[in-house]
């Protein structure tokens, strides 16, 4: 006679009986604790089939779970199983646990007199002594949920704390387990967490060198008692601030061996060089990673040229090509290969971008086809303006030295209202500066205007009235902007640097082109295409402006493209270098 299968009523649905399977292989998650199955289990016929498989299926020993319990946490009444979420037809009530103080897709054991919630797998933990890095003596669980005030982060907490009978420290259970060194992308020591006022000497008043805001001194910090260098504990083992590295190799020294940005291989080899009198060596030519020609310093003042590396404004001394328009700065030529920067915790590398490409910088979002620090792992990009910057920044633009915020939500920056994660922020006052406008040039020109122009900070006269002589829209008093004084001539920096100013358009024997955006033709196919307000490497036949289509080269047979951009005529595009239609 064959044997009847084994049959469970479960607690959640007693209409439909559960079937034991001894050696259970699906992987199923399980309803009780959410895990996978491999082994005994319980699964329900009438309520769904997926891939061949019954959905309804728990642990053997999440399905046998005892009904109710006495916990001592919670001596007075007993507890419930209950499942994650209870429906009472006008609210649906969450289990949120009193151990673990999380919200869990598990059955959870629950006094409806007093609010009590245990998940069924933290009801089963035993309740031993924790051994916290930072403290000298163990931690016990307190057996009792109670309202507290956790001695280490300073914030209140209802649940079951953890203490030490001896010093009266009352912690979170989380807290209790944060590690008692630590180390940080921005500081070259390593920081140990302090919890006691009587282990930190200095004022009161102190400011994370992370998030740059006040840090309550009466609770836990890390420190650094070298540098005194404070951080919020969240700061401190953020991932965007935690440096990637095993504490265990440092664990007898205080101080981790900084980046030797010099070594490996150099970035270019020198072709020539001279020895001035007072024992100088002057490279004359070189051979850079980023170029296939030699390069040529000089002197000599250019005109309207910009450097590949950074795509600023070419000034003496600087490296050229004899061969194309080809210019470096000598301070760009002689780059570190290696660097460490505060916004990221892996070594970047530098890199020249290729023709045709571009790359979005991590910290001014602005786009960008010089050089970039690169980090490979995290796909993390800088161009070279910012990654000249420190984390502490003095800004003739603001009387005090602002410190670097790198923070999980976007700041407002003072100089121009954009939002971003990482700004550099007064501990003085309120103000807040961004990496783009910390990178504006002091100085630039703008189309054939015969004086440059001049960054200023502040508003040029107390008329009450401010505008753009470029845009002629309003500007905020409050912002940046570029004014040229001999002509009483203000306007918005994106108006006098353009939509792209970190973008270098144009070499010789190729007309460069960028993708950045597309342009419908009617019937004809699709082109991307860019417009830009400034002389550049390509024009049309009328006015000065540059449209963005693709490569070519300038030696192949010129082809004639003709674009319709709501003229009744169309325009007509030509390469500059050889006059020919594009």
């Amino acid at each position: 006679m064959e044997q009847q299968q084994q049959q469970l009523l479960h607690f959640c649905d007693s209409k439909h009986p559960l079937l034991f399977d001894q050696n259970d292989r699906t992987g199923r998650s399980c309803c009780g604790c959410q895990e996978s199955i491999y082994g005994p289990s319980y699964y329900c016929t009438n309520c769904g089939f997926e891939e061949g498989w019954y959905k309804y299926r728990h642990h053997k020993s999440c399905a046998e779970l005892p009904l109710g319990l006495h916990h001592p946490l919670h001596p007075i009444h007993p507890l419930i199983l209950s499942p994650y979420q209870i429906d009472y037809g006008k609210q649906i009530q969450f289990s949120n646990c009193l151990l673990c103080n999380e919200s869990r897709n598990q059955y959870t054991y629950r006094c409806f007199r007093r609010d009590f919630n245990l998940h069924f797998t933290c009801a089963s933990l035993p309740l031993t002594t924790m051994e916290a890095e930072f403290h000298d003596h163990p931690l016990t669980p307190f057996l009792k949920s109670c309202t507290f005030t956790c001695d280490l982060c300073g914030k209140e907490g209802k649940g079951t704390p953890y203490l030490c009978h001896l010093c009266s420290f009352w912690v979170h259970r989380r807290c209790a387990s944060f590690p008692r060194i630590v180390k940080v992308v921005r500081h070259k020591h390593l920081l140990h967490l302090t919890h006691s006022s009587l282990e930190f000497h200095q004022p009161d008043t102190q400011f994370c060198q992370l998030c740059v805001q006040k840090v309550d001194t009466r609770y836990g910090l890390y420190y650094c008692s070298r540098c005194e260098f404070v951080a919020h504990l969240n700061c401190a083992i953020n991932s965007r601030n935690k440096e990637d590295i095993n504490l265990q190799e440092f664990k007898d020294v205080d101080e981790v061996p900084e980046l030797n940005e010099s070594a490996g291989s150099a970035t270019y080899e020198v072709k020539k060089s001279n020895i001035k009198e007072d024992g100088t060596q002057i490279v004359e030519e070189i051979k850079h990673i980023s170029h296939e020609h030699d390069l040529k310093l000089t002197n000599e003042v250019p005109i309207n040229q910009i450097c590949d590396g950074c795509v600023r404004a070419i000034l003496p001394p600087y490296y050229s090509c004899v061969k194309c328009r080809f210019f470096l700065h000598e301070s760009c030529a002689k780059l570190p290969p290696k660097k460490r920067h505060p916004l990221h915790q892996h070594p970047l590398n530098l890199l020249p971008m290729e023709p045709s490409k571009c790359f979005r910088c991590n910290a001014c979002s602005q786009f960008c086809n010089g050089f970039t620090y690169r980090c490979e792992k995290c796909d993390f990009d800088l161009d070279v303006q910012c990654s000249l910057i420190s984390d502490i920044l003095t800004h003739e633009g603001h009387e005090h030295p602002l410190i670097l915020s790198y923070i999980a939500h976007q700041q407002k920056c003072s100089c121009c209202s954009n939002e971003s994660y990482q700004v550099f922020r007064c501990t003085s006052c309120e103000f807040a500066l961004d990496y783009k406008c910390a990178t504006l040039p002091h100085t630039t020109r703008y189309n054939q205007h015969e004086h440059p122009f001049t960054l200023c900070y502040r508003r040029e006269d107390d008329s009450g009235e401010y505008y753009c002589d470029i845009c002629e829209e309003e500007r905020d008093s409050k912002h940046w902007f570029y004014y040229c004084e001999d002509c009483s001539y203000p306007a918005h920096p994106k108006c006098i640097l353009g939509e792209y100013p970190n973008y270098k358009f144009g070499e010789v024997g190729k007309c460069r082109v960028y993708l950045l955006g597309y342009f419908n033709l009617g019937q004809k196919k699709k082109m991307e295409v860019a417009f830009f307000n400034r002389p550049g490497l390509m024009d049309l036949t009328v006015g000065l402006v540059i449209v963005s289509l693709y490569s070519h080269n300038c030696q192949n047979q010129s082809q004639n493209f003709t674009m319709a951009v709501n003229k009744p005529n169309g325009m007509i595009l030509k390469c500059q270098k050889k006059q020919r239609a594009l």
